[in-house]
Formats: structure tokens, sequence, C-alpha cells
């Protein structure tokens, strides 16, 4: 099974969308910014990704500053953040079997599938 975490308002999601596409690769759409990870669904995606909280975080957007975010804050700082305002998680995520790759470039989430 193979699911995208899309938000169709950003060019680099809606290109790996095309690419899965191109590729003949069926994905589920979830489209996080509606249907938000819990914290748990978080985790796993970490672990996923084998990345830290941090690298999971669109650190540049206005909301990271304005809850006092930092890079002394807590990967459960953190977690809470982005469950809470999924426009900080980085994005597009695809997730196939028990990997993930972020869509940065596109091509990245192609590993996937070798």
């Amino acid at each position: 099974m193979t699911t995208i975490f899309h938000n169709p308002r950003c060019s680099k999601s809606r290109q790996t969308l095309q690419l899965l596409e191109d590729n003949n690769i069926k994905a589920d759409i979830r489209l996080y910014l509606q249907d938000t990870p819990s914290i748990d669904e978080l985790e796993t995606l970490l672990k996923q990704l084998d990345i830290t909280p941090l690298e999971l975080m669109r650190t540049k957007e206005a909301i990271y500053k304005e809850l006092g975010l930092n890079k002394e804050s807590t990967d459960a700082e953190r977690l809470k953040a982005m469950h809470e305002n999924p426009s900080l998680i980085e994005r597009p995520i695809v997730v196939h079997g028990n990997k993930a790759k972020i869509g940065r470039p596109p091509e990245d989430v192609l590993a996937l599938f070798n």
C-alpha cells in the first residue's frame, strides 16, 4: 500500500503525485491539512523516514516562530506543534510499506519502489 501526504496547493506535492501517476503507482491521497496525523502517526513517519522531528518541520513557516519554536525546543514540543499545526509538516511524504520518503525533489520517492 502506498500513501501520499498531499497538499494540492504545493507545487512539489503536485509534482510528486504526478510522478507517481506517470510511473503507474497507485497511491491513497491523504490531505493531511484536513486529516491531521496524530502524534503516534507522526512518530511512525519519523521512524519510516529515519529523521528527527526538527528535520520534518517547515521552520520557515510564520507559525513556527509564532509558537516560539526554536532549535532548543524538545521533540515532544515539535510533535505537538506539527499535530496541532499540520502546515509545519514538510511535504509531500510518500509512504510505501514500512518506508517513507519526502518528495524534495519529487524523484526521491521513486527509491521506495526499487
